[in-house]
């Protein structure tokens, strides 16, 4: 049944939807128009808000970007890949390499979504070396086990209102993860999806007929250099000792991180990880830098398409649209529905502003008065919002752009199947938040 659902849904979405850089300058001009005509801005103010936001992820792009250059580099150094190679040799078919990918990028991403987006990206890639199976799918599953990182251990917003002198700390005071991320509910959900979505990607696996292959020699890493120096530049180029001077005192920081400074784990810990563990496995300068350079061919969306998100942010925030799109749906709720049209909206206005702690600064004025009002829990309304933001990622290309880079597919090739699942982890996820 689902595989004859997929099929409209892929082929509506290959026709369609754009490049993901098409697609964020179709929602420029739909942010600007919304803020002229539903906010009474002026052409000028929109296009102030517009240029003046542009540059503000400056910071997160540059993250994103090493969480695509670090994790490859890592997956691509040689005990990585004997590791990735051995697992996937527990496949063996098609429809258990559909099921072990999508897990691992569930549980990966549940701990952190930068170590999920990365881990499930490189594990389709080397499951397609070992398996016959639809690489498009392959990699959508990869995908869709992101759906769950707001719910897990790096939820932004969780983690936020449980942290001292938070934005909302004055009216909400401070929210301990055992009320969000560890509440019956949110495990209740979390442990849904890890069943639900597995199956689901399995069911939608389409017949041998229609399934779209790669050849397993397109995946393979690029050669290393093994000749032996002569130049003294060269001899430091492949020295071993050298990268793990570098690298080791790397690897120490983190554990006094962790251990004695009892740090927790965020995307500039995720990256930092990352980049020390390859300098250390690759063993010498030369070997990084080759995979370096391979990395680095997939990182031009990136770099190109997030200072468009951040100037649409601007408009969002600074025009009053996200505030009256918010606000339209909360009109509509009780109590009892509150959670559920708080989702609704988050995931709404997670197209124009995906990003989770923005999302939260956007929506909590006018949430949490609501739900002050209205009665309703605020763990539960909080959540609802992280919810909203991470389910529309399965529609929303911004995410999806560091997977792309790394499997070398277009958008095009995955949100089909991304959209199916789209449909039914939205059930599950506004049941949970309801009726739990």
């Amino acid at each position: 049944m689902l595989r004859l659902l997929s099929r409209p849904a892929v082929r509506l979405v290959e026709r369609y939807l754009p490049d993901p850089y098409i697609f964020v300058l179709l929602l420029t001009l739909v942010a600007s128009a919304a803020a002229i005509g539903v906010e009474r801005q002026s052409p000028l103010a929109v296009m102030r808000y517009w240029g003046d936001g542009f540059w503000g992820l400056l910071e997160f792009s540059m993250q994103m970007l090493l969480v695509l250059v670090t994790g490859f580099m890592l997956a691509n150094a040689p005990p990585v890949q004997r590791l990735l190679t051995r697992l996937a040799t527990q496949a063996g078919s098609a429809p258990r390499a559909i099921l072990l990918v999508t897990l691992v990028s569930l549980i990966a991403s549940w701990v952190n979504w930068g170590f999920g987006l990365v881990v499930g990206a490189l594990f389709a890639k080397e499951l397609a070396r070992q398996v016959r199976v639809d690489y498009r799918l392959l990699v959508a599953s990869a995908y869709s086990g992101f759906i769950v990182w707001h719910g897990g251990l790096a939820g932004s917003i969780p983690l936020t209102i449980a942290t001292d002198g938070h934005f909302t700390a004055e009216r909400i005071g401070v929210i301990g993860t055992g009320s969000t991320i560890f509440s019956l509910f949110n495990l209740a959900i979390v442990t849904t999806l890890f069943i639900v979505v597995p199956l689901i990607n399995r069911l939608m696996l389409p017949s041998d007929e229609e399934s779209v292959y790669v050849d397993p020699r397109t995946l393979a890493t690029t050669p290393r250099n093994q000749q032996r120096s002569t130049r003294p530049a060269e001899r430091l180029e492949n020295s071993q000792s050298l990268a793990w001077l570098v690298g080791i005192p790397g690897l120490l920081f983190l554990l006094d991180h962790f251990l004695l400074r009892s740090g927790g784990l965020n995307l500039n810990v995720v990256n930092f990880l990352f980049l020390f563990l390859a300098i250390v496995l690759h063993r010498t300068p030369r070997r990084l830098l080759d995979s370096l350079h391979e990395a680095i061919k997939g990182g031009a969306g990136i770099v190109i398409q997030f200072p468009f998100y951040a100037g649409i942010m601007a408009i969002m925030i600074d025009s009053g649209l996200a505030e009256t799109l918010s606000q339209s749906f909360v009109s509509l709720a009780n109590a009892d529905t509150l959670p559920f049209w708080s989702f609704i909206s988050a995931g709404v206005l997670n197209l124009f502003v995906p990003s989770g702690g923005g999302q939260w600064a956007v929506q909590a004025p006018v949430m949490l008065p609501a739900a002050d009002a209205l009665g309703a829990d605020i763990p539960r309304i909080a959540m609802a919002v992280a919810w909203g933001d991470a389910w529309t990622n399965l529609l929303q290309p911004f995410w999806a752009l560091p997977v792309l880079a790394i499997a070398g597919l277009k958008a095009k090739d995955i949100m089909g199947f991304c959209l199916i699942q789209l449909v039914v982890t939205g059930l599950i996820i506004s049941a949970g938040l309801t009726f739990l």
